[in-house]
């Protein structure tokens, strides 16, 4: 089984990306993996800390091994935005394959230090292990937004900047870099968010030689997708459009199904919800 490092290596090479879906139960997490496993394709679970609290910590490695191992399938796990130390320590010693350190609300100083010391942390259990840092707020929150969330301004000099990417890689050592390239989290109720900054993506990738990460994918259209994976992204995050389907597929289970009082019955149009959209998300990443 390839581990996380090789695939992200082996989709930069190929000028694909690896689907990124966060979840917050099994229903998520079987839709997700139908998708991947259909297409097979590697692919990313993750879970943020709020996710994380409700799932469980532990709880979360143990499922996603368990794909890994019965299915022998390259499904990995993300502890997505992490906002201190002690929690990326917690999600490194319980066993994920990727932990990202969300510094991007502090000082450049300020965050290059903390990312540092989760590096330095994250090498000294596991080599494997892939740490990711941030540079440019996106927002916080991955909801169905009415506006641009607030603090996240998009023309180009709030845009994250080339060379301070490079001397944040070059310091912290990080090895995936997300950067804030006109995307932020959530999407826009219309389902359209503006257009990604894809010059500012080529030059921070070609500065910084390291692959990078988009965050707050839902809402990009195709034509930004294709573009920013051919320059230079390696990863993308799914999650608010995962939700609102996941939502709209167990009212429609309540509600053609108004009796029935078996989760596992009422549950099956959610899980299929989450399955249709990750199966797209992924032939597009993919090129299928």
């Amino acid at each position: 089984m390839k581990t996380l490092k090789e695939c992200v290596k082996e989709a930069q090479q190929k000028k694909v990306a690896i689907g990124h879906f966060n979840i917050s139960n099994t229903e998520g997490l079987w839709g997700i993996f139908h998708a991947a496993q259909t297409l097979n394709v590697p692919v990313i679970i993750g879970v943020a800390e709020g996710e994380r609290d409700f799932l469980g910590v532990r709880q979360a490695v143990a499922l996603v091994k368990s794909f890994r191992d019965e299915f022998d399938y390259p499904i990995y796990l993300n502890a997505d935005h992490t906002y201190s130390f002690d929690r990326v320590k917690e999600a490194i010693d319980a066993g994920f394959d990727s932990v990202i350190y969300d510094g991007a609300n502090l000082s450049f100083e300020e965050n290059v230090k903390i990312t540092k010391q989760c590096v330095d942390y994250a090498r000294s259990v596991n080599a494997d292990i892939l740490m990711e840092g941030e540079l440019g707020f996106i927002g916080a929150s991955s909801k169905v937004l009415d506006e641009i969330p607030t603090g996240v301004k998009l023309d180009e000099k709030s845009l994250t900047d080339s060379m301070k990417a490079k001397e944040f890689v070059e310091k912290t050592g990080i090895d995936l870099l997300a950067p804030a390239v006109g995307n932020f989290h959530g999407m826009l109720r219309g389902g359209v968010d503006p257009k990604l900054n894809i010059e500012r993506i080529k030059e921070i990738s070609e500065a910084t030689e390291v692959p990078l990460v988009l965050h707050g994918g839902s809402g990009n259209s195709e034509d930004d997708f294709k573009q920013a994976i051919a320059n230079g992204v390696s990863i993308v995050h799914i999650n608010t459009e995962i939700r609102v389907a996941y939502k709209k597929g167990l009212m429609l289970g309540l509600s053609e199904n108004p009796d029935e009082v078996a989760p596992y019955k009422f549950l099956k149009p959610a899980v299929r919800a989450v399955q249709d959209v990750v199966d797209k998300k992924l032939r597009l990443f993919n090129n299928l």
